[in-house]
């Protein structure tokens, strides 16, 4: 069984792609993969894999006797993805237009991983709020830098890409990584509690319920602004014929107050 993971892995698939072929959780697939012998395996799963693989013999040696070039590389990735779920039925929730086979793939993968994290009744409501905290990241991926390079230290951390791998600013990313690093050590080994940190903490919170707060206060500042504007113009709401009139309206009064 060790050569089969020694197998996958240099054929590149993921336990979610393999998942997806057999018709199976992610979690299944790392259950079928601890097990001691492939005969252990539910007989249908196992036909799969030896057809994915162009198996005849139906036996470990003959998983041990397979070499990996790139014609059984190609020929193993195209029998892949023809039974693999084809990632244009997304459509029907996503518009895949313009996107790459792999970028398509990608999505695919991850709606494929979300779905399985939320129908874990055992981790439903803790997968949710997890998911939902990434997709507030997601959100603020263009504005805040540094979530790139936290996905890429976790990324390297848990082993699915080189620690010496930089893809953004690698200045930034080497100096975030180390700082991060130093933290989660400090974190892993004891070397923080509650009480040393109840300080930092009280400070984080206030610094967020100021920015909160400001946020408030700038919008309340545009509502008042965008009202005036509306009410000089003879406007009751804006639409899609007046905005610019409006905006270039809420500029100059902007600009009387400085």
């Amino acid at each position: 069984m060790s050569r089969l993971n020694e197998l996958l892995q240099e054929l590149g698939i993921s336990k979610v792609r393999l998942a997806k072929y057999l018709g199976v959780s992610r979690q299944m697939v790392y259950n079928y993969l601890e097990l001691d012998d492939l005969n252990k395996w539910p007989k249908e799963k196992k036909i799969l894999l030896f057809k994915l693989l162009d198996i005849n013999g139906g036996d470990e040696d003959s998983i041990n006797s397979i070499k990996v070039t790139t014609d059984y590389l190609m020929a193993v990735e195209s029998r892949l993805n023809q039974g693999l779920k084809n990632t244009s039925d997304l459509d029907h929730y996503f518009d895949l237009k313009g996107l790459e086979k792999e970028e398509q793939t990608l999505i695919a993968d991850i709606t494929y991983l979300l779905k399985e994290k939320l129908i874990d009744d055992n981790k439903k409501e803790e997968n949710f709020y997890a998911i939902k905290y990434l997709y507030h990241l997601l959100q603020s991926l263009d504005n805040v830098p540094e979530i790139k390079y936290i996905f890429g230290y976790m990324s390297k951390t848990t082993g699915f890409t080189n620690p010496d791998e930089f893809k953004f600013d690698e200045e930034k990313q080497f100096i975030f990584e180390g700082i991060l690093y130093t933290a989660l050590t400090l974190y892993n080994n004891g070397g923080a509690s509650r009480s040393r940190l109840a300080e930092s903490h009280r400070k984080f919170v206030q610094e967020i319920e100021q920015k909160n707060e400001e946020k408030l206060t700038r919008t309340q500042q545009l509502n008042t602004v965008k009202i005036q504007a509306l009410r000089e113009l003879g406007y009751t709401k804006i639409d899609e014929n007046n905005a610019s009139e409006i905006i270039e309206k809420m500029a100059e009064i902007q600009s009387r107050k400085v």
